[in-house]
């Protein structure tokens, strides 16, 4: 059943870019890439495959050029930010374990996660403030969702679970968002990534128990559960 949903996949991929190239759609291909990149980076995070890292800066480009565009500067700046944290990331997942071995599935400690939502609400009233000066088309909800973002991609570079929550809250005004800034496939894509967001949680919870790891507030380190590099 995966095998076709790869074909599928792939097959589709393949057509949505030779059919934005050729202008026959009514498509951008930058978004398009963007789209493609982006919902197999997410479904590769899904697995938790090392591969997910160099799709996901390769759908950060682009989509520095999308945001720009529709004048959405916080997102576009984030994606910048998206590029060094997904850098971060893959040395973490190969080498952030014991031993330095590849890390596994933890849950946040009380005093992180404190740390966590303070900086969320610091940085969207400053972001929101900023952004109001630039004449960015959505100043609360693009600081909102850029702290948010921030913060569920340095949880997802630690590989704790909660980052899930982040992101599935963040994908649903998300999708809002870009409907309303003419970027139809984005809000397409982001609701994709909303599906795969909670089949991520429940797979991450299967890789915890199968791991039994523990929380980041002094939990011993757990052995690797030899998620492969390919």
């Amino acid at each position: 059943m995966r095998v076709v949903g790869l074909t599928l996949g792939a097959a589709a991929s393949g057509a949505l870019v030779v059919l934005s190239a050729t202008h026959r759609a009514p498509l951008g291909l930058t978004e398009v890439l963007g789209f493609v990149t982006g919902a197999w980076c997410v479904w590769l995070l899904v697995e938790e495959n090392i591969w997910n890292w160099p799709i996901g800066i390769a759908n950060n480009a682009f989509y520095v050029i999308v945001f720009w565009r529709a004048r959405l500067f916080a997102d576009m700046s984030l994606q910048i930010v998206y590029i060094g944290l997904s850098i971060i990331g893959w040395y973490l997942w190969l080498h952030g374990g014991s031993g330095h071995g590849r890390l596994t599935v933890r849950r946040t400690g009380f005093r992180e996660g404190v740390v966590i939502a303070v900086a969320i609400v610091v940085m969207t009233v400053a972001g929101t403030a900023f952004l109001r000066t630039v004449r960015d088309s959505a100043p609360f909800l693009d600081a909102l969702t850029t702290s948010m973002s921030l913060a569920a991609q340095y949880m997802l570079t630690r590989k704790l679970i909660e980052n899930w929550h982040l992101w599935i809250t963040v994908d649903v005004i998300y999708v809002g968002l870009y409907a309303s800034r003419a970027l139809p496939l984005t809000a397409v894509l982001y609701a994709i990534f909303l599906t795969m967001c909670i089949a991520g949680l429940r797979e991450w919870r299967r890789s915890e128990a199968r791991s039994g790891g523990g929380t980041m507030d002094g939990a011993a380190e757990t052995v690797p559960n030899g998620v492969e590099a390919s």
